[in-house]
């Protein structure tokens, strides 16, 4: 087993996984430890250097919304709310979201457009959020410095 921790471990570095998980773990009859079932996640900030890894995402499943942001090159989760969020930085999108909550809101989203967005990207961003029928409303929160 220890040599099996050992691989993962490099494998975790090599691909920079944020997570991997083996469950189960398992003995065979002719006492070989082996993997039964395995989830891997990456660092969606490693896609540059792991390109190939990438490559073999499949996205069927995924929200198109998602996808679409990350295509755009934009941080994006689907929630469950009605209030369209567009802001630039993750620290101020969730206190951004907190103070909608605060106040009895509901966020549709958390969108990060990031600090170096282009027009062409704010767009996205607005197609993406106008795309989600139960938004009612956006809520942009630009902090220029």
């Amino acid at each position: 087993a220890a040599d099996q921790i050992l691989k993962l471990y490099k494998l975790f570095l090599k691909y920079d996984c944020t997570q991997i998980e083996i469950n189960p773990f398992g003995e065979t009859p002719d006492k070989r430890v082996i993997n039964f079932d395995a989830k891997l996640s990456f660092d969606d900030n490693a896609k540059f250097r792991q390109k190939p890894v990438f490559d073999m995402e499949d996205t069927a499943e995924s929200d198109p919304r998602e996808v679409e942001a990350t295509n755009a090159g934009l941080n994006y989760i689907g929630l469950n709310g009605n209030i369209g969020c567009l802001v630039n930085g993750a620290g101020l999108a969730m206190a951004t979201m907190d103070i909608i909550k605060l106040y009895g809101g509901q966020p549709a989203n958390f969108l990060d457009v990031g600090g170096g967005v282009k027009e062409e990207q704010v767009l996205d961003a607005f197609k993406i959020l106008f795309s989600d029928t139960q938004v009612k409303a956006v809520l942009v929160n630009i902090f220029g410095g």
